[in-house]
Order: C-alpha cells, then sequence, then structure tokens
C-alpha cells in the first residue's frame, strides 16, 4: 500500500531523527511555525505526519493538520527526544501526563525517545523497534480508511443508482435539485426542469408482461441518455417516469429540446427482441425556475407535474410547458 509519510520539525529534531531511525520513505519539512506547516500537508497531503512533540504548544497544530488533508483524516504521531540518561529509566508517571496532553492535543499517539547524544544499543534497538510498530498501528488505521472510503463510495453509488436502467434514482435527483437550484442562482442562469412520462405503458406490462416493460424502459434510459446535452442530467423518478434537468436552459431552448426528444423516440420504435418492436411515445410537462420557487425544488417540480398532466390529458405524445 502506498502510504505518505511527513517528517516535520525543526532542524535539530529531523537531523537527530533521520540519523538514528530507518522510516520507510518519508519527506522532511524542517518547519515550526504552523502556517508552513499546514500550507506543506495541504500540498503533500500525507497520510501520517512525525511531530515534534514541542509544536503541540501551537495551539490546536494537530487538528489543523487533520483538516488541511482533503481526505479528512491524518494519522499523528507526536515525538519527544528526553533528555533524561536512557528511555529505560525515565519516570513512568510523567511519560503517562506527557502522553495524555499529547493526546488531548488531537495527537493519535506519543513517544518519546532518548535525547542522549550517544544512547546505548539496547536503547536504540528498542526505540527502533517501538517506532516501527507505531508506523504498523498508523499503516492499519490508513488502510481501514482507505477501506471504508471505498465501501462508502461503493454504497453510496448503490444507494443513487437506479438498478434497472442505471441512471440516477429519485433519491439523487432529491439530493441534486437543490444544489443545481443554488448554482443557477448564484450565477444568474436558467434552469429548466422536465417530467416525462411513457404512455401507455400499463398496456405493454399487461399486454407483454413485465420483463417487456423493464426492457421498454432500459431503452429508453439509453436513447434518452444519448441524445440530451453534456450540461443535463436525467433521473429515473419513479416507475415510468425520468426528470430532466436543463442547465442553464430557458424555457424556449428547453421547449426545443423536448420536443426533440418526443420526436425521436415516437419515430423510431423499440426492437425488444428479433420477434418484437413496439412503438414508444412519451408526454413531458416542462416548468422554468422562477425567482419565488423554494429552494429545494418542490414548486418547480409541481409545475412540471401539473403540466405532465396536461400533457396526458389532452392526448399524450406531447409537450405541455
Amino acid at each position: 500500500m502506498n502510504v505518505s509519510v511527513l517528517l516535520v520539525g525543526g532542524k535539530h529534531f529531523t537531523t537527530i531523527f533521520l540519523d538514528r531511525y530507518e522510516t520507510p520513505s518519508a519527506t522532511v519539512v524542517e518547519a515550526t511555525s504552523k502556517a508552513k506547516i499546514i500550507a506543506c500537508v495541504g500540498q503533500k497531503r500525507p497520510d501520517i505526519v512525525l511531530l515534534e512533540a514541542n509544536l503541540l504548544e501551537v495551539k490546536e497544530l494537530c487538528w489543523e493538520i487533520k483538516k488541511a488533508n482533503p481526505l479528512g483524516w491524518v494519522y499523528c504521531l507526536a515525538i519527544e527526544f528526553s533528555a533524561e540518561i536512557d528511555t529505560f529509566s525515565r519516570c513512568s508517571s510523567q511519560h503517562l501526563l506527557d502522553t495524555a496532553e499529547a493526546i488531548e492535543n488531537h495527537a493519535d499517539a506519543y513517544l518519546q525517545l532518548s535525547g542522549l547524544e550517544t544512547p546505548s544499543d539496547r536503547c536504540l534497538e528498542a526505540e527502533q523497534r517501538l517506532l516501527l510498530a507505531y508506523l504498523q498501528v498508523a499503516y492499519r488505521q490508513v488502510r481501514q480508511y482507505r477501506d471504508l472510503l471505498q465501501t462508502n463510495d461503493f454504497l453510496s453509488s448503490i444507494a443513487l443508482s437506479d438498478a434497472l436502467t442505471n441512471l440516477s434514482n429519485r433519491r439523487a435527483f432529491e439530493w441534486d435539485l437543490p444544489r443545481q437550484i443554488q448554482k443557477a442562482r448564484k450565477r444568474e442562469t436558467s434552469l429548466s426542469l422536465a417530467i416525462l412520462d411513457v404512455d401507455y405503458f400499463k398496456s405493454v406490462n399487461d399486454t407483454h408482461g413485465h420483463l417487456v416493460g423493464d426492457r421498454v424502459l432500459q431503452l429508453l434510459a439509453l436513447r434518452l441518455r444519448k441524445n440530451i446535452r453534456m450540461q443535463d442530467t436525467i433521473f429515473r423518478y419513479g416507475g415510468e417516469e425520468f426528470v430532466i434537468l436543463f442547465q442553464q436552459t430557458n424555457a424556449k431552448t428547453a421547449v426545443a429540446i423536448a420536443h426533440r426528444l418526443c420526436q425521436m423516440i415516437a419515430e423510431t420504435p423499440f426492437k425488444i427482441d428479433c420477434h418484437l418492436t413496439l412503438p414508444v411515445t412519451v408526454s413531458i410537462g416542462l416548468s422554468l425556475l422562477q425567482d419565488e420557487d423554494d429552494n429545494r425544488g418542490i414548486t418547480l417540480l409541481q409545475r412540471a407535474d401539473l403540466n405532465l398532466l396536461k400533457a396526458k390529458s389532452s392526448g399524450r405524445n406531447r409537450i405541455i410547458h
């Protein structure tokens, strides 16, 4: 697993550390100011930071380091060189207090090493082993965090995707619509919404069965996806209904696009298999975002839905806006 390690501290600290201990692929940053450290973390995006413990006196440093990583998680190991004769003879109560203080300052762990100029071989060997043990813990946590991110991404994609058509589903639409509205209002651009419904879809299911009905929806989704613009977003809203969000699109352009989609679907029958081809038409209700519409898009959606009902009741295979 590719894990990035950042060693941060003053020149004296980093020099001693590199002379004594082996740390896999660590990038060294000689810094004691909060601003420089945070800037470096934001640029390097490390998984693990080995931090001079004295720098924990800088208020909220570890917390700021964790926030500076775009992934939102960094393992911080605070390291201090003790001036005691030997780390094996240190005062255990003081060590516990130092450890508690480091963790209270948002470090994940605290490691105290010998500050003597010439520590014993026994001491160095033990310290190297302990350092590697801490790094193994950090590696495991990094791996678990990455696995969790991948799992969450996978679950999110399932939760927001329609299994039949592979389009975004209603939950994704309800999440995206307020953001599209906010973006349109911030940029002062138009946003149009279309609800599209398959005409006489119930008769398809009743006559040919639900598997054929499912195939009609799959073919329709493919055809719609191929014929909308790059900036537009399509969702399966439920059953035989689909919603399309037309970004930066006024009413006149949205109507022209909807007419083209309606015509394209009606003119080319759907080939279900080598034995069955079905004519399919759709009805579309359109609405344009207005200043008085709410931020969630409820009224925008309601107007499109009412226009869809008018299109269905006035003969189908048409657009009402």
